[in-house]
């Protein structure tokens, strides 16, 4: 059912979302402390029985130089460097394997599959640790994890992971470094919005119902995972509250989205309980770019589906063009 609020409210809703003071800086350290690693992004072909498209194992150097896993997905007959998605993955999941993300290679893209470090042991399998966690008490799941500081929450890592992945795409010679577009749902929505602020070189957004956008907002009106982790923190760890939403301003995605310049396609499902539409829409109507969104009033989050990614096939064409 839609139990959020109605959609001319929703289209009209520009919540005031907390910011940190030091916002920009506190990024601008975060990238230039793993900019004195190496990308050092290596491409192994493997043998696959795909006939269709070349498969690269890929390790770069990610936050903290941990290395991180992906994919590289080229069609097999190309004759020049290609447009690229960089994909990031929805909350549990991790890169999967090959054969299951076919369909932007099929479309004549290079697809940059990032793996979730940590992540992967839920839906679809994953192969990149987290070094970077300092095992303080959290909540099962990982919103919480290291929230007591900004330099030691998990998606703080998470966030530059994301970026570095598009830097690593780019070093690839089958890929057009001018014509980078960033995607995922949900959480793979979240860091879209992320890296479509952060990174340099991305030309165009796909945030599918997008995780981590307006915490406040959610933890009022949904109890569903993932979001249930931090109130379930919250419950246990009274006397943290406020310093761990200090620590969420810094990766609340519609702060992101207020400084992301590049062509946005969102979508949402006016039925979503895991992201509601409502912060959704702080994060759409809060984004400055050139953006549309796809509204889908009966579904819940799985959004648009197939049906939604006929548009996104159709957005990535005009954003970055043809093979």
């Amino acid at each position: 059912m839609q139990f959020d609020l109605p959609l001319a409210e929703l289209e009209r809703y520009q919540p005031d979302v907390a910011e940190p003071e030091d916002f920009d800086d506190f990024w601008d350290s975060q990238l230039a402390e793993v900019g004195f690693f190496a990308i050092d992004a290596n491409y192994e072909q493997i043998d696959s029985p795909l006939r269709t498209v070349d498969v690269f194992d890929v390790t770069f150097c990610g936050h903290g130089n941990n290395p991180i896993r992906g994919w590289l997905l080229l069609p097999r007959h190309r004759n020049e460097p290609l447009p690229t998605i960089v994909e990031y993955i929805g909350y549990g999941g991790g890169r999967g394997l090959p054969h299951e993300s076919l369909v932007w290679s099929a479309a004549g893209y290079a697809h940059f599959i990032m793996d979730t470090r940590g992540q992967g042991s839920s839906w679809s399998t994953g192969a990149s640790p987290d070094p970077g966690d300092p095992g303080d008490p959290s909540a099962p799941g990982y919103l919480t994890k290291g929230i007591q500081d900004p330099n030691t929450y998990y998606y703080v890592r998470l966030y530059v992971d994301a970026v570095r992945a598009v830097e690593a795409a780019a070093s690839h010679p089958a890929v057009d470094s001018t014509r980078i577009a960033v995607a995922g749902a949900s959480q793979g929505g979240g860091l879209a919005i992320a890296a479509a602020h952060l990174a340099t070189g991305v030309k165009a957004a796909m945030p599918d119902v997008p995780f981590l956008a307006h915490f406040e907002r959610a933890l009022q009106i949904t109890d569903a995972t993932p979001y249930a982790e931090l109130a379930e923190y919250c419950r246990t760890h009274r006397d943290q509250v406020e310093r761990a939403f200090r620590t969420l301003s810094y990766v609340d995605v519609v702060n992101h989205a207020r400084r992301s310049q590049v062509a946005a396609l969102f979508s949402v499902g006016l039925a979503d309980a895991v992201t509601p539409p409502s912060t959704v829409f702080a994060a759409y109507n809060w984004y400055p770019g050139d953006k549309s969104i796809e509204i889908y009033p009966y579904n819940g989050h799985e959004g648009g589906g197939a049906h939604h990614f006929e548009a996104k096939l159709g957005f990535a064409a005009r954003q970055l063009g043809s093979s």
